[in-house]
C-alpha cells in the first residue's frame, strides 16, 4: 500500500491502481460481481480477479459501466426529498399510507443522501400500534459499492419492518467520501464518538426521530461487510442511542487503523483475545447480533467470531459486576432451503439473550436469506433481516 501511496503521489494513477488491486488478489480480498450466494464467481469476472469498481479506500477511482443496482427510478437524484413507490419500493412500500422517502442530510460539511422508509399509521399484521405512537427504528448500513435502494431490495427489510410497525434508515456512503462507497470503518477519525462517519450518522438519526415518532428506547443498526463493521463502531461509541446491533460478515470495531491493517484482519480475522471499544474503552455490553458465512473470502469468518466473544465478555463483565452468571448454548439448525447454520447464544441471568452468533456453513459473503433482487445476497441461507428483526424487538435501551 505504501507504493500505491507513492505512485499516487507521483500521478501514476494507473500503476497506484494496480498496486492496490494486485494487493486485494494477493490477499484473497477480490470480492466477485454481486450475485445471490456463494459458489463460483458470475461470468466475466476472471477467477482471483477483483471485480470492476472494487478498492478498499479512495486513492484512485474506478468507474463502473454496469448496469444501476435494482430500485432507484431513473433520473431520480440523493436530495430530492421525493416519495417513491418503485422497485425496491414496490415490495417494500406499495400499501396504504406507507411511504418510501428519498432526502439527504448534512452535517458538519458532509452531506448523506438516504432512504427513508415509514410504515403505515396502522402497522400490519404481525401487531397494531396507535396512530401516532412511538415506533422502533432500524438503521440499516449498506456494503461497497452498494446504495440504499439495493440494500432494501436485497435484504427486504421492509416488507417485515411493514407487518411490524417499524421505520427503517438507509443512509448512503458518498464516492467523495470512499471511491467504492465503503463505510470507511479502517480509519481512526471514523471510530470514535463525536467524529467523523459516526458523529454524522447519529446526527440524522436524531433528526429523523425528532421529524417522525420514533421511540428513542428502540433504536437499532445493522450493516453489511463495511456497513457491519460501522454498525458495531456506532454501538460501541454510542450505546447511550442504540439498544442493540447487527453485524452480517462485518468487523470488530477497532480491528484495524488503516488500509494496511484493514487487509490483514479481513484476510486473517480479529487476532485480539478482546476487541476493546470506542477509543480503547471496554468494550460497551450492547446486544449484538452477528450473521457470517464460514466460507467468506473477502472477511474472515474469524471477525465474526471476534465480535460475538467480545459481546459475550462484555456481558459477562457487567453480569459479575451484579454478582450473577449468564450461559451459552450452541444448536444445529437449517434454513427452509436446507442450509445449514449452528446458532450460538449467549444469555443473562435471566434468560435474555445478549448475544446471537450465526455461523453459516458454506455460505460466502453475501446477506443470508437476501432476495436476489438486490446485491450480495444469498437466498438459499436462513433470513437474516427476520432474525436481526426478531432479536431487536426483544431489546429495548435502558436508562
Amino acid at each position: 500500500m505504501a507504493d500505491a501511496a507513492q505512485s499516487t503521489h507521483a500521478g501514476r494513477l494507473a500503476e497506484a491502481t494496480d498496486t492496490i488491486q494486485r494487493a486485494l488478489r494477493d490477499a484473497g480480498l477480490a470480492p466477485t460481481r454481486a450475485h445471490s450466494g456463494p459458489g463460483p464467481a458470475p461470468r466475466g469476472t476472471p477467477p482471483g480477479q477483483a471485480a470492476p469498481g472494487w478498492v478498499l479506500d479512495g486513492l484512485t477511482r474506478v468507474i463502473d459501466d454496469g448496469p444501476h443496482p435494482a430500485g432507484r427510478p431513473a433520473g431520480a437524484a440523493a436530495g430530492d426529498g421525493a416519495s417513491w413507490a418503485g422497485a425496491a419500493g414496490s415490495a417494500n412500500a406499495d400499501g396504504a399510507g406507507e411511504r418510501w422517502l428519498r432526502d439527504s442530510f448534512s452535517h458538519r460539511g458532509r452531506t448523506l443522501a438516504y432512504r427513508l422508509y415509514l410504515p403505515p399509521e396502522t402497522a400490519g399484521t404481525a401487531v397494531a400500534t396507535a396512530a401516532g405512537a412511538p415506533r422502533p427504528l432500524v438503521v440499516m448500513l449498506h456494503g461497497c459499492t452498494q446504495n440504499a435502494d439495493d440494500f432494501a431490495a436485497g435484504t427486504q427489510m421492509n416488507r417485515l419492518a411493514r407487518d411490524h410497525g417499524v421505520v427503517v434508515l438507509y443512509p448512503e456512503q458518498t464516492q467523495r467520501d470512499n471511491a467504492q462507497k465503503c463505510w470507511n470503518w479502517f480509519k481512526p477519525q471514523h471510530q470514535q464518538r463525536g467524529r467523523g462517519e459516526p458523529a454524522a450518522l447519529v446526527a440524522l438519526v436524531q433528526a429523523v426521530c425528532a421529524a417522525h415518532a420514533v421511540d428513542p428506547a428502540r433504536i437499532y443498526v445493522a450493516g453489511l461487510s463495511a456497513g457491519g463493521a460501522m454498525a458495531d463502531i456506532l454501538g460501541q461509541c454510542y450505546p447511550d442511542v442504540f439498544a442493540a446491533v447487527g453485524v452480517h460478515s462485518g468487523l470488530p470495531q477497532g480491528a484495524a487503523a488503516d488500509v494496511a491493517s484493514a487487509l490483514a484482519v479481513m484476510r486473517n480475522g480479529q487476532a485480539a483475545a478482546q476487541p476493546r471499544g470506542g477509543a480503547g474503552l471496554p468494550r460497551a455490553a450492547v446486544p449484538t447480533i452477528v450473521f457470517h458465512g464460514d466460507a467468506d473470502t473477502t472477511v474472515h469468518v474469524r471477525n465474526g467470531a471476534a465480535i460475538a466473544r467480545a459481546g459475550s465478555l462484555a456481558a459477562d463483565a457487567a453480569q459479575g459486576a451484579a454478582g450473577r452468571q449468564g450461559a451459552c448454548e450452541a444448536t444445529q439448525g437449517r434454513s427452509s432451503r436446507g442450509e445449514r447454520h449452528t446458532r450460538t447464544v449467549y444469555t443473562d441471568a435471566g434468560g435474555g439473550a445478549t448475544v446471537e452468533y450465526w455461523t453459516l456453513h458454506g455460505a460466502g459473503h453475501a446477506w443470508s436469506g437476501g432476495s436476489a433482487a438486490g446485491t450480495y445476497t444469498h437466498p438459499g441461507g436462513v433470513d437474516a433481516s427476520a432474525e436481526m428483526l426478531r432479536f431487536f424487538l426483544q431489546h429495548a435501551r435502558k436508562g
